[in-house]
């Protein structure tokens, strides 16, 4: 169990930066300073007390990013609640089920949200209240709640008479084994799963990235006056841990965008913000690379110019600047986490020395398992595993050169499964080691490279492990290629299903009847990178991309290899 305690190093962040902005949403222009944002918690938390609300009751929150979502999350756990964030992106259906098996006795949420959710199917909670400004949407037994919040100004002089100073920022003590979130992820099997997160598990996470420095030039990456610009969900672990938490704990300015948005709005707003960290998910910097930076490479003049040594490295220093005056000029270092990252495009950002490092994670770590510095990030990796934190090891009798499966023990795993024992039993063993069902390989130095989902592996007929994950990074940067699923159709043979990328074929005069050949080109093209038991025996069209989970995986279980018969 760590030293550290979340609640207190923000009671001492408040304080410390009480005059500093904490809190802007970028498209309203509303800003929220450290000092006015403790203010909001302190009244939320006369409104939970006023509600009859004990340490350990669960409160849900729905909505888009903005700093309401934020207050009302940290006045929860500060309060010794337990919040419940849900992913604005998933279904009415799939929101009752959360907050009704949360058994969640109060709903904040984006007002949008009530319009989709009928009361009765909720009967557990109590009241709900807006984003927009803290109002009673909805009470269901009389309306003292709702008379409260019509109140709180006065109710808030009540309680601070003298006004709410310095010495009013203080909370309860929590201690690090209480769980504080109930974060439910939509699961590679189709349903939810609650995962509990105690006060220890997100400690550990915020005071890994307070310390996280590159250790060439020692510059701390989140730092008091660092500047986020957050569009990753606030619900998920990852966006919630990096673009929110670690930010708030060091005096940083958190500008919310809401959710992830066009390329032109979040281009306008990096020049806006002027970002010093920038945490993103693979898809942003590949698209850059494959629809900006792909095309000025492959122009006669610059194709090349890119042959001659001493040429190259001024155009890689000419596109980098480029790259990064795209994202405001002033970032330190992107976090890239989430999903895996095509090869390609890390390849060539790490040629041109570009500030990228890719982390590993998952929900039931809070989320962070490995990361390292950019200046020490070796390519095809996903960093080093937290060795203050955290145990790693490999299941294999040779973990450089033979893949097993990624197994973790330590500060930021989760307790279990919220009512979900049989679940908890299959990830967590009795010695604490933490399944995470991905495959990989470990270099001595606790560098971690993966290889694919265990569940998601292919045994070739002759015994061979096939990651089609792999297979898939090589193909989405093809021509034509926007996505990809490598499936067993049987009878020893792989047959890979497409998405086109229809946008590019439009833009380029592509008939859609030129696609087969096209893909048969680079059939050929991708059998020439396997190895023999890898090798693709057909490409089947799709035509519409593939159904994603809120944190943008495809839901491979929906694909199955019939699909490949059509």
């Amino acid at each position: 169990m760590l030293q550290e305690n979340l609640i207190k190093i923000y009671e001492t962040s408040f304080r410390e930066h009480r005059e500093m902005s904490a809190l802007t949403d970028y498209f309203k222009n509303e800003t929220f300073s450290y000092y006015e944002m403790a203010k909001e918690i302190a009244k939320l938390h006369l409104l939970f007390k006023k509600a009859g609300i004990r340490h350990g009751d669960k409160i849900a929150l729905i909505g888009r990013n903005n700093p309401r979502w934020c207050i009302t999350y940290i006045a929860t756990i500060t309060y010794g609640a337990v919040i419940v964030p849900i992913l604005q992106d998933f279904t009415p259906t799939d929101i009752v089920h959360i907050v009704n098996h949360s058994e969640s006795r109060l709903l904040f949420l984006g007002d949008n949200f009530w319009d989709v959710i009928e009361e009765e199917q909720i009967r557990q909670v109590e009241a709900v209240f807006s984003l927009t400004d803290f109002h009673a949407i909805f009470e269901r037994d009389g309306k003292s709640l709702t008379k409260f919040q019509r109140d709180i100004v006065k109710n808030y002089r009540s309680k601070y008479p003298r006004g709410f100073g310095i010495d009013d920022i203080r909370y309860p003590e929590i201690p690090n084994d209480r769980v504080c979130l109930l974060n439910y992820t939509s699961g590679t099997t189709g349903y939810s799963k609650g995962v509990m997160l105690t006060v220890n598990n997100l400690t550990g996470n915020v005071v890994f990235a307070r310390n996280a420095v590159n250790t060439q030039t020692g510059t701390r990456y989140f730092q008091r006056g660092g500047r986020t610009l957050s569009f990753l969900p606030l619900a998920h672990a990852y966006g919630c841990a990096f673009d929110f938490l670690a930010p708030l704990a060091v005096g940083g300015h958190i500008t919310l965008l809401g959710r992830i948005p066009s390329p032109k709005i979040l281009i306008e707003a990096m020049s806006v913000v002027k970002p010093t960290i920038v945490c993103c998910v693979p898809m942003i910097l590949e698209k850059v690379y494959r629809k900006q930076v792909l095309p000025m490479l492959e122009k006669r003049p610059m194709s090349v110019a890119m042959r001659i040594p001493l040429l190259n490295t001024a155009i890689y220093s000419v596109i980098r600047k480029k790259l990064l005056d795209a994202f405001g000029g002033n970032v330190s270092i992107f976090i890239v986490g989430g999903a895996p990252m095509n090869q390609e495009t890390e390849a060539f950002l790490m040629k041109i020395r570009f500030p990228i490092t890719i982390g590993y994670g998952m929900t039931e770590c809070a989320p962070l398992i490995s990361f390292a510095p950019d200046n020490e990030f070796k390519s095809g990796s996903c960093g080093r595993y937290l060795k203050d934190m955290l145990d790693v090891r490999i299941d294999s009798a040779d973990p450089e050169r033979t893949a097993g499966e990624i197994l973790v023990r330590g500060e930021h795993v989760m307790t279990g499964y919220y009512k979900n024992e049989k679940d908890t039993q299959k990830v967590l063993d009795a010695e604490g080691w933490l399944h995470t069902g991905d495959m990989g390989t470990m270099d001595p130095d606790g560098t971690l490279y993966i290889r694919g989902r265990s569940k998601t592996m292919i045994l070739s007929g002759n015994g061979q492990n096939i990651y089609p994950e792999e297979i898939e990074d090589k193909l989405n940067n093809m021509y034509m290629v926007l996505e990809s699923l490598v499936l067993d159709s049987g009878n020893g043979r792989l047959k890979a299903l497409v998405v086109p990328d229809y946008e590019l074929a439009e833009a380029e005069g592509v008939d859609k009847a030129e696609l087969p050949a096209i893909m048969e080109n680079n059939l050929r093209e991708l059998n020439a990178q396997l190895a023999a038991y890898e090798r693709i025996a057909e490409i089947v069209l799709y035509p519409k991309e593939f159904e994603k989970t809120p944190k943008r995986s495809i839901k491979r279980y929906l694909y199955n290899p019939s699909l490949l018969n059509k």
